[in-house]
Order: structure tokens, then sequence, then C-alpha cells
């Protein structure tokens, strides 16, 4: 007899919470891992919906709290890895090329932005996995600049299992309140957006500044 409709009645019907509910409901732990990697692969899938609601699976026996957080954290390394080859298959060379038709940027920039990943990017793979948004980004660059994949694998294996053990334990701690969880990360995804949209609108404002002082010096 199949135990998990059960387990999951309580579980919303729809939006992301229902579609990952069907896939636990059908597949386990493999479903569990499968929207996962979607999630990896297209950032709006928010898994802080997906874990939590995978570990209040957990607690109500669908799946064992084992297999949670082994098929969750495989499928963040599976859609990682895709991600990586993207970076890989896009490459440096062409990487420049689009670099240097973008308006604002000069060349001298991705050439610091490379040699500071060259410096800091197992950090940054192994910070960034904790981080909402740049979860998934920081798998390209990575493959841009050709971490050797066993580091690659090492690292993300490590953050991912992290960040999954929190949020999964949270939803299994909840139980049927496991979308707190969602409240408390949305908030620092949208602090960390907010960020994001500050740190770029400083630098074009800096870059037009510059521009502007640069015209003004040639003119006089």
């Amino acid at each position: 007899m199949n135990l998990m409709p059960l387990a999951l009645a309580e579980a919303p019907a729809g939006g992301v919470a229902g579609w990952a509910t069907g896939l636990v409901d059908t597949m386990g732990g493999p479903g569990a891992g499968l929207a996962i990697a979607l999630e990896n692969l297209f950032p709006p899938l928010p898994s802080e919906v997906i874990l939590p609601l995978t570990g209040f699976a957990a607690g109500q026996g669908a799946l064992s709290l084992v297999s949670a957080l082994f098929w969750t954290t495989l499928g963040s390394v599976v859609g990682a890895v895709a991600l990586y080859w993207i970076g890989v298959l896009f490459g440096r060379e062409r990487m420049h090329r689009i670099w240097g038709r973008l308006p604002l940027v000069k060349s001298s920039d991705l050439v610091r932005t490379e040699e500071w990943f060259a410096k800091h990017g197992t950090k940054a793979v192994f910070l960034g996995r904790m981080v909402p948004i740049f979860r998934s980004l920081i798998s390209v660059p990575a493959g841009v600049e050709r971490m050797p994949m066993p580091l690659f694998l090492m690292l993300t294996t490590l953050g991912s299992l992290i960040w999954n053990s929190v949020l999964v334990l949270a939803g299994y701690w909840l139980g049927d309140q496991w979308d707190v969880v969602e409240t408390y990360v949305g908030v620092l995804s949208k602090g960390v957006l907010v960020l994001v949209v500050v740190a770029v609108v400083a630098y074009v404002a800096v870059r037009l500044r510059s521009r502007s002082q640069a015209r003004h010096r040639r003119a006089t």
C-alpha cells in the first residue's frame, strides 16, 4: 500500500509546493532530488519551499530523513554540474567577446574578475551554495574558469549538504508549519537581491561619472 498520499495529505495542492508534493508522492526521494535539480537550473523555483516540504514529508513518513538529505543534495550537485558545463561550453574567449560589446564596462574589469575568482573561487563556490540566488549562478563562472571538476564537486556537495540540511531539518521539525521557513528565507533572498541591484546601480553610476569626467577633461 502506498502511504505517501496519507503522509502528505496536509501539504498544499497548488503552486510549486503542490508540484513538489506530487513528485515526492510519486517518486519518493528521487522526486525530491529531481525538484531540487530543476530548482538549480531554474532559480525561480524556490528551494525554500521544496526543501522544507521534503523535510515535512520525511517527518510524515513519506521517506526517511537520510533519503531526503541524500536525494536533495544529489539533485543540487546534478543541477550545479549542468550549469558548470554551460560555463565550460560558453568559454572564456566568448565571454570576453560578449563583454567587450557591453556598454559601461572595460575588458580590464573582466580580467580583474577572473583574477578574483582564481584567488577566491573555492570560497565563492562553497559559500555561494548557501546564498539565495547565487546558489545557481556561481556554477557558471566555475565552468568558465575551468575549476577542476573534483574540487568543484567536493565544494558543491559540502555547501549544498549544509544548505539542504538546514532547510530539510527545519521542515522536519516544524511539521505542518514548514511553510514558516519560506517566509524567513524569502526575506533573505529579497535582501540579497536588493544588495545586488544597489551594487549594479552604484557601478553604473560610477562608470557614467568617470566617462563624463573624461569627456570634460578632453574638452578642456
